[in-house]
């Protein structure tokens, strides 16, 4: 499997990776009682959500879907990579900052009024 000279091989191997990620993220969330390490198995499963988001958008021997002298409007449909899916992951990137952040200050305020970070002292919501 060289990876220079077929563009699908390094789709599959991102595309593996991705989905490792996603299950240390997965793993990382459920078996941890630390809020912090909750939050960055949260960043770990969405980062590899877009890997593999990434690794579904690519097209082997295609090119970026800019129309100039290299690329006709005549052939580009053929030549050119689509570009919603990279939309989509930058979408979903920005919209992952977001949340990472507040959960973030969640954190914060829970050790603010906790002391601690561990879901086990947080009772409010324990019946």
């Amino acid at each position: 499997m060289s990876l220079t000279g077929d563009g699908s091989s390094l789709s599959t191997i991102v595309m593996a990776c991705g989905l490792i990620v996603v299950l240390i993220g997965l793993w990382g969330m459920m078996s941890r009682r630390n809020i912090i390490q909750i939050i960055i198995g949260f960043s770990l499963t969405d980062t590899g959500i877009h890997m593999v988001m990434v690794a579904i958008g690519y097209l082997n021997g295609r090119t970026a879907p800019i129309i100039d002298a290299a690329v006709d409007r005549a052939r580009a449909a053929e030549a050119v990579v689509d570009p919603i899916p990279s939309a989509l992951v930058l979408t979903a990137i920005v919209i992952g900052l977001g949340v990472t952040a507040l959960m973030l200050s969640y954190a914060i305020q829970i050790y603010k009024k906790n002391g601690s970070l561990s879901i086990d002292d947080c009772s409010e919501l324990k019946g």
